[in-house]
């Protein structure tokens, strides 16, 4: 893979080439992993199922992608810091991109199930590395601009998702995310690798060792809580939005909601809340100030969405934006996963991290599929929330301030 050496002119700039890039790369990205939840009910609609069937192998489906979000997280990450932040960028967009060419084809829910998972493991490289490198190439003063700006621009990728859908039918739909990411492959081929990685790839140092993480109580417990900040974000993703149907029945809402219309809601707040995250931390010199403001919002809407008696499509789709809002510190958390760890590590944790936190609705989905029968979907959708939000507030509680923290240095 390319490893072009920076140009010292180009690393102070917000708008060099690998920032442009990485938030590109993160639009496909975020354009790809949001697809199959857009166009869940009608793509297995075509296929013959059920609504009932549509609802759990529907979740089965989207718990396929998120398992190979857990296993690729790992893969890239140890990848990013063995071989180079590139090499991620690379190989990660031509797995997912092909996956979702090959999903256009997809005739049953096995197959769909199968492709979802290699999906899923390509679409784990790209933000963590992304953020990684954009963390790298950026003086402090401006690394929380930048990786707001990443995933300011990358989180579009839903409502061009979204609007997609709306033109072409779902197979199509998939045709051209695949399209998007082999195309992306011509403007990566100018990028150039992190001058922090280049400094330390010829030294004796030992990089990506993803098991390192687990034999230090420190870089343990650290991981752990930069996970748990973002915990509800995949909360209101993957079962508030993602299952916006069910609860709009369950509000009695007489207009149907349409789930990829929730889900594009939800990102367009996430647009909004990410762009000013970054920008808020950097005005408070705290990112777990911003981060906390954010989470504390977070929760209070969710409460509204659950218990504030919506009555309306239109108001349902208003919550949907402003519960993106609140969940727009994607972006600022990576930071702070970066910011915690040394060079020789740092792509193999954020990465890993990132996807983590993706695939907790590998315990979410199921349990708040279990709770229904006997809670109802209110009722489900009130303790797997609950459960969110106890684990992310005790990790704020717990993370330690990273603002303008000097990221040259190893573990």
């Amino acid at each position: 893979m390319p490893t072009l050496t920076p140009p010292v002119a180009n690393r102070p700039s917000l708008f060099s080439l690998p920032v442009i890039v990485a938030s590109l790369g993160y639009l496909v990205d975020v354009y790809d992993l949001v697809i199959f939840s857009i166009v869940r009910v009608p793509s297995l609609k075509e296929m013959g199922l059920t609504e009932a069937e549509i609802s759990r192998l529907g979740g089965s489906i989207l718990n396929w992608q998120q398992a190979g979000l857990l296993l690729g997280g790992i893969l890239w990450g140890v990848l990013g810091d063995k071989r180079g932040r590139l090499s991620v960028l690379f190989g990660s967009i031509i797995t997912y991109s092909l996956a979702n060419v090959a999903c256009g084809f997809v005739q049953d829910p096995g197959m769909y199930a199968a492709l979802r998972f290699v999906a899923g493991i390509g679409l784990a490289g790209e933000l963590g590395a992304g953020i990684t490198l954009v963390s790298e190439i950026l003086p402090k003063q401006l690394r929380g601009y930048g990786t707001s700006l990443v995933a300011g621009v990358g989180l579009f990728g839903a409502v061009v998702a979204y609007l997609t859908q709306q033109l072409f039918d779902w197979r199509t739909a998939y045709f051209i995310g695949g399209g998007l990411g082999l195309g992306l492959l011509l403007l990566r081929v100018s990028v150039f690798e992190s001058g922090m990685y280049l400094q330390i790839k010829d030294k004796s140092v030992e990089r990506g060792n993803f098991l390192s993480i687990f034999t230090s109580r420190r870089r343990l417990t650290v991981y752990l809580r930069c996970m748990g900040l973002a915990v509800p974000t995949y909360f209101v993703i993957g079962i508030l939005a993602t299952f916006g149907n069910e609860f709009g029945q369950a509000l009695g809402i007489v207009e149907p909601i349409v789930a990829g219309k929730a889900v594009m809601y939800t990102y367009i707040g996430m647009v909004i809340g990410d762009l000013g995250s970054g920008p808020l931390s950097q005005w408070l010199r705290s990112r777990r100030k911003a981060i906390g403001w954010l989470m504390a919002l977070n929760a209070v809407l969710v409460v509204v969405y659950l218990f504030g008696n919506i009555t309306t499509a239109s108001g349902f789709y208003a919550v949907c934006l402003a519960l993106g809002i609140s969940i727009g510190y994607i972006a600022l958390f990576l930071t702070v996963s970066a910011e915690h760890f040394g060079t020789n590590l740092r792509a193999t944790a954020t990465t890993s991290i990132a996807n983590n936190v993706r695939a907790t609705t590998l315990l979410t989905i199921p349990l708040f599929q279990a709770l229904k029968p006997s809670l109802s979907v209110i009722g489900a959708g009130a303790i797997v929330g609950l459960l969110c939000f106890l684990i992310s507030f005790w990790s704020l509680a717990r993370i330690d301030e990273t603002y303008g923290k000097d990221l040259d240095y190893t573990e």
